[in-house]
């Protein structure tokens, strides 16, 4: 399983890397905290990641952590790709994604 992240520090329950914020339906201030907080407990970089339409909030939330909090993050990386999902009535459906890396 530690594979699968290229090297990431994975969390204590194995599930997803510590340095990941995945962002969803909350307010974006709400995902700013969890990057801010990621890098005030040494964290050389934070990726942020979203699906379909929280791809604009995850935008927002790495633009906001760079200008309002954290001044010597910079963007490192950003990444765009399809993922196939399954929907609850058995069809498949492609859902774009995005991971924006910021570091130090």
């Amino acid at each position: 399983m530690a594979g699968d992240y290229n090297g990431e520090q994975m969390a204590t329950d194995g599930s997803i890397p510590e340095n990941v914020v995945l962002i969803g339906k909350k307010p974006p201030m709400n995902y700013v905290l969890a990057v801010v907080t990621q890098f005030n407990n040494g964290a050389r970089s934070v990726k942020v990641r979203a699906r379909g339409n929280a791809i604009s909030r995850a935008v927002d939330v790495a633009e906001i952590s760079r200008h309002r909090f954290v001044n010597d993050v910079r963007v490192e990386n950003i990444a765009i790709s399809s993922e196939e999902i399954s929907n609850e009535d058995g069809t498949r459906s492609k859902v774009s994604a995005i991971e924006i890396t910021l570091a130090r």
